[in-house]
């Protein structure tokens, strides 16, 4: 009986969001990691058909006297605390991934580089067209910026609307709810499954 009980137990810390963060501090979390979930948002759906990829939200880990945090764009640019975050996605599953040769290049004055460009951006609001300027942010494309315009490299490749699979009726329906009858096709755009498979990265952690 005491063995079931421990055993309850730890699969509840293990669970909680309290649990998850641990999990992951034990990887040595650095500033700068990109984490990568499946969102429950309403158009999750949509992004990992077009895209094909499991994946359909990210963000950037920083620190700050709380803690880590996860800069990301979702109703806005904002800062969320790290166990919040990945108690967030859909079975609180996520992927860590780093920059190779992090130690290297991310030095401390690059990375309040970083935090400068994404402090730039906060409070910006979410961009549903997924438009290429400042005035609003989806969350790969706040990724992108901060790695781009702090480091000068490009963490995935840069596509076109018009290259994702836009075939399927729910990416249709999602997309005409957005443009209506005028889709943007040659929209530049950085998705998260571009980001996630930039061979810049290593995965550090996959839960």
């Amino acid at each position: 009986m005491y063995f079931i009980k421990k055993t309850i137990l730890i699969m509840i810390v293990l669970v909680s969001p309290a649990g998850l963060y641990a999990q992951l501090k034990s990887c040595l979390v650095k500033e700068g990691d990109l984490i990568f979930q499946t969102s429950l948002s309403a158009q999750s759906k949509a992004i990992q058909l077009a895209t094909k990829s499991k994946y359909s939200h990210c963000g950037i880990i920083f620190k700050d006297k709380n803690g880590y945090f996860v800069l990301e764009a979702i109703s806005q640019v904002k800062r969320t605390p790290l166990a919040q975050w990945i108690a967030r996605g859909q079975g609180k599953a996520f992927v860590l991934k780093r920059l190779r040769h992090a130690d290297q290049v991310l030095k401390p004055a690059v990375v309040m580089k970083m935090k400068k460009v994404g402090q730039d951006l906060s409070g910006k609001n979410y961009d549903l067209t997924f438009e290429w300027s400042d005035d609003r942010i989806y969350c790969s494309e706040l990724i992108w910026k901060i790695y781009q315009r702090a480091t000068g490299l490009e963490i995935g490749k840069l596509e076109k609307l018009r290259d994702f699979d836009l075939s399927n009726d729910i990416v249709r329906q999602k997309m005409k709810a957005r443009y209506g009858t005028h889709i943007p096709l040659n929209e530049t755009v950085i998705s998260p499954a571009s980001i996630f498979n930039s061979s810049l990265l290593s995965t550090v952690s996959l839960n």
